[in-house]
Protein backbone atom coordinates (compact mmCIF):
# COMPACT_ATOMS: atom_id res chain seq x y z
CA UNK A 1 0.00 0.00 0.00
CA UNK A 2 2.87 2.12 0.77
CA UNK A 3 3.59 2.53 -3.33
CA UNK A 4 0.44 3.40 -3.94
CA UNK A 5 0.96 6.19 -1.76
CA UNK A 6 4.06 7.19 -3.36
CA UNK A 7 2.72 6.97 -6.44
CA UNK A 8 -0.33 9.24 -5.61
CA UNK A 9 2.08 11.59 -3.90
CA UNK A 10 4.37 11.70 -7.14
CA UNK A 11 1.03 12.58 -9.40
CA UNK A 12 -0.05 14.86 -7.37
CA UNK A 13 3.11 16.80 -7.64
CA UNK A 14 3.66 16.47 -11.16
CA UNK A 15 0.17 17.81 -12.02
CA UNK A 16 0.74 20.96 -9.91
CA UNK A 17 4.01 20.97 -11.28
CA UNK A 18 2.89 20.62 -14.95
CA UNK A 19 5.26 17.79 -15.24
CA UNK A 20 3.63 15.65 -18.28
CA UNK A 21 6.88 12.87 -18.08
CA UNK A 22 6.80 12.67 -14.70
CA UNK A 23 2.64 12.39 -14.83
CA UNK A 24 2.87 9.51 -17.39
CA UNK A 25 5.38 7.55 -15.32
CA UNK A 26 2.75 6.87 -12.60
CA UNK A 27 0.25 5.40 -15.08
CA UNK A 28 0.91 1.71 -17.09
CA UNK A 29 0.94 1.60 -20.28
CA UNK A 30 -2.20 0.07 -21.21
CA UNK A 31 -3.83 2.81 -18.40
CA UNK A 32 -7.81 3.91 -19.36
CA UNK A 33 -8.72 7.42 -18.48
CA UNK A 34 -12.37 8.54 -17.85
CA UNK A 35 -13.95 12.36 -17.13
CA UNK A 36 -16.74 14.55 -17.88
CA UNK A 37 -14.36 16.14 -20.72
CA UNK A 38 -13.51 12.47 -22.24
CA UNK A 39 -11.76 9.29 -21.92
CA UNK A 40 -8.86 8.17 -23.24
CA UNK A 41 -7.18 4.49 -23.73
CA UNK A 42 -3.67 3.81 -23.33
CA UNK A 43 -0.69 6.28 -22.47
CA UNK A 44 -1.07 8.24 -25.15
CA UNK A 45 -4.49 9.22 -25.00
CA UNK A 46 -4.16 9.66 -21.59
CA UNK A 47 -0.85 12.09 -22.14
CA UNK A 48 -3.04 13.96 -24.71
CA UNK A 49 -5.80 14.60 -21.86
CA UNK A 50 -3.48 15.92 -19.51
CA UNK A 51 -1.81 18.03 -22.05
CA UNK A 52 -4.75 19.78 -23.54
CA UNK A 53 -5.94 20.55 -19.84
CA UNK A 54 -2.66 22.25 -19.17
CA UNK A 55 -3.10 24.13 -22.26
CA UNK A 56 -6.27 25.05 -21.24
CA UNK A 57 -5.83 25.76 -17.52
CA UNK A 58 -1.72 26.26 -17.10
CA UNK A 59 -1.43 27.15 -14.08
CA UNK A 60 -3.91 24.23 -12.73
CA UNK A 61 -3.53 23.06 -9.24
CA UNK A 62 -4.84 19.98 -7.58
CA UNK A 63 -5.70 20.24 -3.67
CA UNK A 64 -6.37 16.76 -2.19
CA UNK A 65 -9.02 17.21 0.35
CA UNK A 66 -9.69 13.38 1.75
CA UNK A 67 -8.86 10.50 0.30
CA UNK A 68 -9.25 6.52 1.03
CA UNK A 69 -7.81 3.70 -0.15
CA UNK A 70 -8.50 0.28 -0.15
CA UNK A 71 -6.58 -2.17 -1.36
CA UNK A 72 -5.79 -1.24 -4.81
CA UNK A 73 -8.05 1.36 -5.34
CA UNK A 74 -7.48 5.09 -4.30
CA UNK A 75 -10.46 7.86 -4.01
CA UNK A 76 -9.67 10.95 -3.67
CA UNK A 77 -12.16 14.04 -3.09
CA UNK A 78 -10.20 17.40 -4.49
CA UNK A 79 -10.21 21.20 -5.34
CA UNK A 80 -8.99 22.03 -8.64
CA UNK A 81 -8.23 25.41 -9.23
CA UNK A 82 -6.77 27.23 -12.24
CA UNK A 83 -7.05 30.46 -14.58
CA UNK A 84 -8.79 29.65 -18.40
CA UNK A 85 -5.51 30.97 -20.38
CA UNK A 86 -5.82 28.74 -23.19
CA UNK A 87 -8.57 26.57 -25.78
CA UNK A 88 -10.51 24.44 -23.56
CA UNK A 89 -11.56 20.96 -25.62
CA UNK A 90 -15.20 20.09 -25.08
CA UNK A 91 -16.08 16.55 -25.02
CA UNK A 92 -18.70 17.33 -28.60
CA UNK A 93 -15.47 18.87 -29.65
CA UNK A 94 -16.00 22.20 -29.92
CA UNK A 95 -13.19 24.69 -28.55
CA UNK A 96 -13.87 27.61 -26.16
CA UNK A 97 -11.61 30.14 -26.29
CA UNK A 98 -9.50 31.54 -23.11
CA UNK A 99 -11.71 33.63 -20.96
CA UNK A 100 -8.89 34.54 -18.49
CA UNK A 101 -11.11 33.41 -15.67
CA UNK A 102 -10.33 31.86 -12.56
CA UNK A 103 -12.34 28.15 -11.81
CA UNK A 104 -12.88 26.17 -8.47
CA UNK A 105 -14.26 23.20 -8.86
CA UNK A 106 -14.65 20.42 -6.50
CA UNK A 107 -14.39 16.74 -7.36
CA UNK A 108 -13.35 12.99 -6.95
CA UNK A 109 -11.17 10.38 -8.56
CA UNK A 110 -10.57 7.24 -8.45
CA UNK A 111 -7.50 4.85 -9.47
CA UNK A 112 -7.00 1.54 -9.41
CA UNK A 113 -3.19 0.35 -9.11
CA UNK A 114 -1.51 -3.01 -10.84
CA UNK A 115 2.14 -3.19 -9.77
CA UNK A 116 2.34 -0.09 -8.67
CA UNK A 117 0.96 2.28 -11.73
CA UNK A 118 -2.21 3.70 -12.40
CA UNK A 119 -4.68 1.50 -14.71
CA UNK A 120 -7.69 3.24 -14.53
CA UNK A 121 -8.45 6.92 -13.57
CA UNK A 122 -11.78 7.90 -13.40
CA UNK A 123 -12.42 11.74 -12.35
CA UNK A 124 -16.30 12.94 -11.27
CA UNK A 125 -16.76 16.38 -11.43
CA UNK A 126 -19.98 19.07 -12.04
CA UNK A 127 -19.30 19.62 -15.78
CA UNK A 128 -22.15 22.52 -15.61
CA UNK A 129 -20.20 24.09 -12.60
CA UNK A 130 -16.89 24.20 -14.90
CA UNK A 131 -18.80 25.87 -18.02
CA UNK A 132 -20.31 28.15 -15.91
CA UNK A 133 -17.10 29.74 -14.14
CA UNK A 134 -15.74 29.77 -17.55
CA UNK A 135 -18.77 31.74 -18.49
CA UNK A 136 -19.58 29.69 -21.84
CA UNK A 137 -23.61 29.92 -22.74
CA UNK A 138 -25.58 26.91 -22.60
CA UNK A 139 -28.03 25.83 -25.14
CA UNK A 140 -30.63 23.91 -23.40
CA UNK A 141 -33.66 23.72 -25.35
CA UNK A 142 -32.10 23.13 -28.66
CA UNK A 143 -35.03 22.44 -31.05
CA UNK A 144 -34.62 18.88 -32.49
CA UNK A 145 -32.80 18.16 -35.80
Amino acid sequence: MSDIQEVMGQMIGALNEHDLEAMMRCYSPEAFFVSPSGKGEGADEVLSFWALFQEAFPDLQLTPWRKCTCGDTVVMEWILTGTHKGPYLMPDGEIIEATNRGITIRGCSVRNFENGLIVTHCIYYDQLELLTQLGARLILDRPAD
